[in-house]
């Protein structure tokens, strides 16, 4: 994106964006490969082996695991609904807002998702440790709380008009506010897939983990950056935005205290 923003310039809202888009076919290319690389789960080729396979996965699931689809749906909540704020609504924001260059956006998302690379895996590490739910709810407080100095951060730049050392700071306090504002987003995304796959029986867990994740991407991901810029549009203030990451990050603190945690148990008896 970083690149073709350069490449495009004034042209990168018409042709510009789409080039990235369509090169990320590479990427869908190595996920397939990785994919078909990865052994099933020792659970699930017991099934298998066993013939114990359900015919309509989806509807068994639906129909005997309702509350863990649900709940795996809420508790993500905290997850995406903030992570498409920081990552798209912020460009909307930024350039039309606070008078930031899509440039500057760009290289501070690219350094918050350089510091993802090591902040997911530590996630997952830690809620080896203490539990999964423990880490997803400690990372849905820190998401609530967040929202509200992300965009003081941010805001901060209506103070930038007067001396230029100010105005420099200002950048530096957006650039900082970017670069860690996927912290609390790794903090649940870490231990996500554990907690919602041990939710399900081992004959429904992948439908049933998989309609609890786009199910969220429906309520919270998608639309969650127009959401944004209609609280903005109606209060003029982004700490409505905050309140909804608020709300937000309550669902999933609910949602997460409300499912079973298996960190460190042998889960192969019960649910095979």
């Amino acid at each position: 994106m970083l690149a073709f923003s350069q490449i495009a310039a004034d042209q990168f809202l018409s042709w510009g964006w789409r080039v990235p888009f369509l090169l990320s076919i590479i990427l869908v290319g190595i996920g397939l490969w990785i994919r078909l690389s990865i052994l099933e789960t020792p659970i699930f080729a017991r099934l298998v082996a066993e013939r114990r396979i359900e015919r309509t996965p989806i509807v068994e699931v639906i129909k005997r695991q309702p509350k863990e689809i649900i709940l795996s749906a809420l508790a993500r909540m905290a997850e995406q609904a903030p992570f498409y704020i920081f990552t798209a609504f912020v460009f909307a924001y930024g350039v039309g807002t606070l008078k930031v260059s899509r440039d500057f956006l760009l290289v501070a998302v690219l350094a918050a998702s350089v510091l993802s690379f090591f902040t997911i895996p530590l996630s997952g590490h830690l809620s080896d440790r203490i539990g999964r739910s423990n880490m997803y709810m400690l990372g849905a407080v820190t998401t609530g709380v967040f929202g509200f100095i992300y965009f003081a951060l941010l805001d901060s730049g209506s103070l930038a008009l007067i001396f230029l050392a100010i105005f420099l700071a200002i950048f530096l306090a957006i650039f900082l506010a970017i670069f860690l504002a996927l912290i609390p987003h790794d903090m649940m995304y870490g231990p996500q897939a554990a907690f919602i796959a041990e939710s399900f029986t081992g004959r429904l867990r992948y439908s049933g983990a998989s309609l609890g994740y786009q199910f969220a991407s429906v309520i919270a991901g998608g639309p969650a950056p127009l959401i944004a810029a209609w609280l903005f549009a109606v209060y003029h203030s982004a700490y409505a935005i905050a309140g909804y990451i608020l709300v937000c990050a309550i669902l999933s603190l609910v949602a997460a205290a409300l499912m079973k945690d298996y960190t460190g148990k042998d889960i192969a008896a019960e649910y095979a």
